[in-house]
């Protein structure tokens, strides 16, 4: 894997993420970035989502644009999906927003879009998912309505991620973890305007907030500009 990914806590394209996401747009290596909104998580306001991802990165530098899948049909639609994707054309970043985990997780896995995107990190952009766009990049993923686990993209081997972490309790959420997820998979706990930014065995934590880390019986917290441990 040649790009990096950006595992976001939430509340994506607010105030307090400006820092982080210069960061993600540095990463791609491309200047100025071209960034893909893909709101297909927002089930209930798409456009906005879109709109609002549009104008954030558009106002910190960036050359940014969005690519409306809503649904499975049009994941699978090669003409659509591959106009973002053109020789010379292709984003230096792709970015999908918050919203519903389980309509994202059916409508990227795989599809013709989910094969674009990992062609275009295999060719070194950055894929930035906040909240339901990053929930679905590990391994394991929590259904927000029954509390239950499942298989997510696997992206991200060995990692789940809990967003919209602050405010949780580390030594109650670890005690809940131990109970319910096996003990090979690393939970980040990520902070909204806060994340993860880096690939397997280098991350680094970025954002306004925190992310903590849960391994087995332990946990620890990590504040921007610190690398998490290498094992994850």
């Amino acid at each position: 894997m040649a790009g990096e990914l950006a595992l976001v806590g939430g509340e994506e394209f607010r105030s307090g993420c400006e820092e982080m996401d210069i960061e993600i747009m540095k990463a791609s290596g491309q200047s100025p970035a071209r960034v893909l909104i893909i709101p297909t998580a927002a089930v209930t306001g798409p456009a906005k989502a879109a709109n609002d991802g549009v104008v954030h990165f558009a106002k910190l530098g960036g050359k940014s644009s969005q690519l409306m899948v809503l649904d499975r049909s049009q994941s699978d639609d090669a003409a659509f999906v591959q106009s973002s994707f053109e020789p010379g054309q292709a984003p230096g970043v792709v970015y999908f927003t918050g919203g519903s985990p389980d309509h994202l997780l059916e409508t990227l896995a795989g599809s013709q879009l989910l094969r674009n995107i990992i062609e275009a990190v295999a060719a070194g952009a950055v894929l930035a998912g906040s909240s339901a766009g990053a929930m679905v990049m590990g391994s394991l993923m929590r259904r927000p309505r029954s509390g239950g686990w499942i298989e997510a993209l696997g992206i991200v081997p060995g990692v789940a991620v809990l967003p919209h972490h602050e405010g949780s309790d580390p030594k109650e959420t670890s005690k809940q973890l131990q109970a319910q997820v096996p003990a090979d998979i690393t939970v980040l706990g990520i902070d909204a305007r806060s994340g993860c930014l880096g690939r397997p065995g280098s991350w680094r934590a970025v954002g306004s907030g925190n992310v903590t880390v849960y391994r087995g019986t332990d946990w620890q917290v990590y504040s921007a500009g610190q690398n998490l441990p290498a094992e994850i």
